[in-house]
């Protein structure tokens, strides 16, 4: 279990026992991810959805793979509004955009 992301945000999944890595440059992301598919290692990678917007190869390899590397992208601290996740992005695109809208 890995997490990367901002200082504030690390302290919590470091008290839960995930391996952190506060305020990661890209190349670190990259670096990371690399190793983890050359070691062909099984892992849960949280990352913070703003490490995200610009993926290199090893992460997009990693997003795209699927099964031993599981990435789950996670809002900022104050983002939780506006953020969207992919898999978000995806149902609207096949389903339209009232597929997650809340009906009461």
């Amino acid at each position: 279990m890995i997490a990367l992301g901002s200082s504030a945000l690390m302290e919590g999944f470091a008290l839960i026992g995930f391996e952190t890595h506060a305020d990661p440059e890209p190349e670190a992301v990259e670096n990371l991810l690399q190793e983890l598919i050359r070691n062909q290692q099984a892992a849960l990678v949280v990352i913070e959805q703003r490490l995200t917007r610009n993926p290199g190869r090893h992460l997009m390899h990693a997003q795209n793979e699927g099964g031993r590397i599981v990435i789950t992208e996670i809002p900022g601290i104050g983002m939780s509004d506006a953020y969207h996740s992919r898999a978000e992005n995806l149902v609207q695109n096949i389903l339209g955009p009232a597929a997650l809208e809340v009906q009461e």
